[in-house]
């Protein structure tokens, strides 16, 4: 158990939303802050299979990507120390056996943002296997269209804006206290 911010945590959290919503670098700063570790999932998986995730995706295809994934998930969660923040990737909480081990194990928290700001931030990537050679925006308001429903079980909401990563990781500390706030009077 860990005790700081006025959080009381025993169980990880995990980072869920669509990519460029922020979970890695709010992620990373979050576990800074709470003095924990940090782990991102999809690279656990290049270090698994020993390439990139775009290289997986042309490869394999996202079918097997999916099936890599889940099984990095349930390692994450089973290997010490139990208690840490997890960014996963963006489709890591659709697959509904990840998802159920999330919601079982762990505080989920969705980074929500608007589609000019997710454009903003993948244009100029080449690490969305989704986004390569392809309408950024079409695509990315696709993503929103069918997942936005899903991504929205995860416990705690946050929205994410074109702000400074300091005031991002201040709401999602809010909201992890609302969180408990209501899981204890609830």
């Amino acid at each position: 158990m860990i005790m700081k911010e006025n959080l009381i945590l025993d169980k990880p959290i995990v980072m869920v939303g669509l990519m460029g919503a922020g979970k890695t670098s709010v992620g990373r700063a979050l576990a800074r802050r709470l003095g924990m570790p940090f782990v991102d999932s999809d690279k656990e998986i290049e270090t698994a299979a020993g390439c990139s995730v775009v290289d997986i995706f042309s490869l394999y295809g996202e079918a097997e990507f999916r099936r890599a994934e889940q099984r990095v998930i349930s390692r994450i969660f089973d290997t010490p120390p139990t208690l840490k923040i997890i960014s996963t990737g963006e489709g890591a909480f659709i697959t509904a056996a990840v998802r159920d081990m999330v919601l079982k194990n762990a505080i989920s928290i969705w980074l929500k943002a608007d589609l000019d700001l997710l454009v903003k931030r993948t244009n100029f990537r080449d690490t969305r296997p989704q986004l390569l050679h392809t309408d950024s925006r079409k695509i990315l308001a696709q993503l929103i269209e069918d997942r936005y429903d899903i991504y929205a079980m995860a416990d705690i909401m946050v929205e994410t804006k074109d702000e400074s990563l300091r005031k991002t990781l201040d709401k999602v500390v809010t909201a992890i206290k609302e969180y408990q706030k209501g899981q204890k009077n609830g």
